[in-house]
């Protein structure tokens, strides 16, 4: 019997900050050998502990720029005005030739513009919080926002949120090891897609 060539897939994890997209993403790739994290470009700053290639892939906003102009990025944005972010087309693309599923930490309009970009290879799964008490509850324990922060970020939540019917499934995380797990059934169910 001829073995089947697959193509991977874009499996997009959206939520707001502090729902556990990113815990829940890291978790999917420690545990799926055909699973890799696509890394993102940024103009920010890195963050205390955070590596070149494996958080971001940190640019200038001059260099960013010429990734736009040239075609380099699936999808990508201009963050409150502040900071570039994209995803660089070139690892995903060879990812998905060589039959291996990306799995994307972005938000609902980098999940629109990848899905425009790549439109039979995105599954997206959307990650609730409980309820917003329990996210402010989380945010606050990160420890290092001040209070006008906290309801920036609560406040982008709940635009983030209404976002959440136009991804392919969504996941309320009230427990970490079954949403893993939840997103893990979808994972596997996507794979197995015709």
């Amino acid at each position: 019997m001829t073995r089947i060539a697959r193509r991977g897939l874009c499996l997009v994890l959206a939520a707001p900050s502090g729902a556990g997209k990113s815990v829940i993403a890291n978790a999917l790739v420690a545990g799926e050998p055909q699973l890799r994290l696509s890394v993102s470009a940024t103009t920010r700053p890195p963050r205390a502990g955070e590596v070149d290639g494996v958080h971001y892939h940190f640019q200038t906003q001059a260099a960013f720029d010429q990734m736009v102009q040239a075609n380099g990025l699936l999808e990508w944005a201009r963050v409150l005005g502040r900071h570039s972010y994209g995803t660089p087309r070139a690892p995903v693309e060879a990812a998905l030739r060589a039959g291996l599923d990306m799995v994307f930490d972005i938000d609902w309009q980098g999940y629109r513009r990848l899905r425009a970009a790549l439109p039979e290879d995105v599954v997206g799964v959307f990650i609730l919080p409980p309820d917003m008490g329990t996210l402010e509850t989380r945010l606050r324990a990160r420890a290092g926002d001040d209070e006008a922060e906290i309801a920036r970020r609560m406040q982008l939540a709940a635009d983030e949120i209404s976002h959440w019917s136009e991804f392919d499934h969504v996941v309320v995380n009230d427990d970490l090891p079954g949403a893993i797990e939840a997103v893990r059934a979808v994972l596997h169910a996507a794979r197995l897609a015709t």
